[in-house]
């Protein structure tokens, strides 16, 4: 008998420890962590992929036109049947006639000078593809950026949603109180009702605030590439005692000529500049020099020509060009060059802002962290103080748990707001090309 009950007790514990076990394993599993996130979003997103996509577009067009500085070669043929004579017979020099008639011929031509138009449209090529791989920069960039706002978003809600627990156990506790209160008489019914609906209103909260976590919980899924589970919890490793904010160390980082967005409205400028010079170069004369072959015959052998090579040499002026619409067109592109031009100063001035703006939102940031921890040093301090009077019976439960709710919103006002010095961290991060991006095993 003692046997069976030991069994029975190891069979037991096993089971529980292996119960265990498998909740911790599922609790690691759904746990969100920053760096795994960002490495699934890199792979994931569309805007990356349809940007590596534009990239590989624009190596294409860059080949297109590396072409045009070779020459161009083509081949036709021509056959007709006739139902009668296309020729009649002519005694002594066409005796059979023709009824048939064939001609084979190929040429090549080269551009000598098109007013520089190849070379325009190969620079063209080439600053369209550095574009794009700015762009595509751009887009890591930016998915990096909003990979870590849906993410400390997320941290937040969630400790809005630890300070509603303890919301809720506290009218819990408070109303217990009240109803004892209640019963020996001591307070009237219209106070212990002004209880409840203060607890009706945190349930509606909680409803409220739950809801809300899950939206922002599927929109960071969503973005990233996983599956949606209302299980999983953002988990930071960053806390109030190793938080750092060593960034504003250094100083104010305004490196313009650097800024991808600053550079992607500098090519837009370099492009116009192109396209004013190839509007130009429909003013300019054009040579191009080719070769050609053809044979003419006919299928019965009533007339055949040996292949007739011939060179030959083309000069193109456009002399109504000068007045003509390519002289408008010309002052299409100069205006587009201005109206460049100026959206690049206005770019100038807008990142300027953008990013010092970044930078005073992070000074205000960390001066929002230090306000909480003082507020939480106090608040513990506080419920201290407030627990040992309660158990000197120098205050009443309402008391301690005031202090305790207290503490309990500092600490998540502490969380909250690493959070937004982080979202802040980032956005000025994004701005100065500075934002971390892991590396991909």
């Amino acid at each position: 008998m003692m046997n069976t009950y030991k069994s029975a007790y190891f069979t037991a514990s096993f089971l529980l420890i292996f119960l265990l076990s498998i909740t911790n394993i599922n609790a690691q599993e759904n746990q969100l962590k920053l760096e795994d996130l960002k490495k699934k979003a890199l792979q994931y997103s569309r805007s990356i992929k349809n940007d590596s996509l534009l990239i590989k577009r624009a190596e294409f067009v860059k080949q297109e036109a590396f072409h045009n500085y070779f020459p161009e070669v083509s081949a036709s043929a021509f056959a007709v049947q006739a139902f009668d004579y296309l020729v009649p017979e002519i005694p002594t020099y066409l005796p059979n006639g023709i009824e048939n008639l064939y001609a084979v011929s190929a040429a090549a031509t080269q551009a000598v000078y098109a007013g520089g138009k190849v070379r325009i449209g190969n620079e063209l090529a080439e600053l369209q593809l550095e574009a794009r791989k700015i762009g595509h920069e751009t887009a890591v960039d930016s998915v990096m950026l909003n990979t870590e706002l849906k993410f400390w978003q997320l941290i937040q809600i969630q400790e809005q949603q630890k300070v509603l627990t303890a919301g809720k156990t506290y009218v819990n506790e408070l109303l217990k109180q009240q109803q004892d209160l209640l019963d020996a008489g001591l307070i009237s019914k219209s106070q212990m009702l002004q209880v409840k609906v203060e607890k009706s209103n945190i349930l509606a909260n909680e409803l409220e605030l739950s809801n809300l976590r899950k939206i922002a919980l599927l929109d960071l899924a969503l973005y990233v590439g996983i599956p949606f589970d209302t299980t999983m919890v953002a988990s930071s490793n960053v806390t109030k005692d190793n938080f750092s904010a060593s960034i504003l160390n250094d100083n104010l980082n305004i490196d313009l000529p650097n800024n991808n967005l600053y550079q992607l409205s500098k090519k837009q400028v370099d492009a116009a500049q192109l396209q004013v010079k190839n509007e130009k170069s429909n003013l300019l004369p054009q040579v191009a020099i080719g070769i050609n072959a053809a044979k003419v015959g006919t299928f019965n052998d009533a007339f055949n020509m040996d292949v007739q090579p011939i060179a030959f040499g083309t000069v193109t002026i456009p002399i109504s060009a000068f007045w003509g619409k390519e002289k408008k067109r010309i002052h299409q592109k100069e205006v587009d060059l201005k109206i460049a031009e100026n959206n690049l100063l206005d770019v100038e001035d807008q990142l300027t802002k953008y990013i010092t703006k970044n930078w005073y939102d992070l000074q205000t940031a960390n001066k929002r962290i230090q306000y909480a921890k003082d507020k939480l040093d106090f608040a513990t301090e506080n419920l201290k103080a407030q627990r040992d009077n309660y158990n000197n019976g120098l205050n009443n439960l309402s008391d301690l748990l005031d202090a305790r709710q207290a503490k309990e919103e500092a600490e998540a006002d502490v969380v909250n707001a690493i959070a937004n010095f982080k979202q802040k961290e980032a956005t000025y991060l994004y701005s100065i090309n500075q934002i971390e991006i892991p590396d991909l095993d």
